[in-house]
């Protein structure tokens, strides 16, 4: 009798690795099935955004919604007719310049801050990330009395200058995260090789520190390309940028379903190509140890 039970434990005991791995791939099927509906969750509305632009006007406001139809390019054609391409390329000055400048103004600072602290470099970087609290509502009044003094409302070179400064102190915060990583032993190898200040920022630290300034630079880029209620409330006619466009695609009277949905995928396209081309980095970067 004694036999038959350790027989049956013996068995029992190796059935039990069996079917842990058993509940272990259960598992991970239903997180794997999990995560796809979340994700397909949150694409559902951009997927219908695409489907939408490509009807025409009826179509997209029928009821219940149509799911077949014939696509069409008008709403584009009627998009790009209507001055689209003047919003676009001012949306392209705007973010491309303030994105440079923030970078080129963000890296000393970053240094400044993690190797090289200056003195109450905390305070430093409080007073930084301080300024993003602030609402934008509650300065755009005294911003546009100077604007409008200085005789700059409506010129490209203001949303510049804002953006750049909406844009620095995310941009310090993530290049220090990104300096800190780098090893002190690199950097003190260099200076035992007579490498300069500049010198060692060139050649030593960018290069190790390149997918962090890819990342820093794909978020102003964003945050730069999307801003609305600067543009919205200083531009008029000369400076306005895309979501000042997508905003005029609104009518009180008619339907513009399908040709908003044109031009929101129209304005969707730089920033997906700028993510998509600077995806690799921008992974390589985040896992340095930006968001934390």
């Amino acid at each position: 009798m004694s036999s038959i039970e350790t027989a049956t434990t013996r068995t029992q005991r190796a059935e039990a690795p069996q079917k842990i791995r058993q509940r272990g791939r259960f598992g991970a099927s239903a997180l794997t099935i999990l995560t796809w509906v979340i994700a397909l969750t949150f694409f559902a509305p951009v997927l219908w955004m695409v489907l939408t632009a490509f009807k025409q006007e009826s179509a997209a406001a029928s009821s219940p919604p149509s799911f077949f139809f014939e696509p069409t390019l008008d709403q584009f054609a009627a998009g790009l007719s209507a001055g689209a391409g003047a919003y676009f390329l001012n949306s392209l000055i705007a973010t491309g310049v303030s994105t440079i400048l923030v970078i080129v103004l963000a890296v000393p600072a970053a240094y400044a801050v993690s190797i090289r602290p200056v003195k109450k470099s905390s305070d430093v970087l409080f007073f930084f990330i301080s300024t993003r609290m602030l609402p934008v509502v509650a300065v755009i009044m005294p911003i546009y009395v100077i604007a409008g003094q200085l005789k700059v409302l409506d010129n490209i070179g203001t949303l510049i200058v804002l953006y750049t400064s909406m844009n620095l102190p995310i941009a310090v915060w993530m290049m220090r995260s990104f300096f800190q990583e780098v090893p002190a032993e690199v950097l003190e190898a260099a200076q035992m090789d007579g490498a300069g200040l500049i010198k060692t920022l060139r050649t030593i630290l960018m290069p190790m520190v390149m997918p962090g300034l890819a990342a820093t630079a794909l978020i102003c880029v964003i945050f730069a390309w999307n801003e609305f209620f600067f543009a919205l409330n200083l531009t008029a006619a000369n400076a306005a940028t895309v979501p000042v466009f997508l905003v005029s695609q609104m009518t009180s009277e008619g339907l513009f379903l399908a040709k908003l949905s044109a031009a929101s995928v129209l304005a969707s396209l730089p920033v997906v190509i700028a993510g998509w081309l600077a995806q690799k980095q921008l992974v390589r970067g985040l896992s340095m140890g930006a968001v934390k």
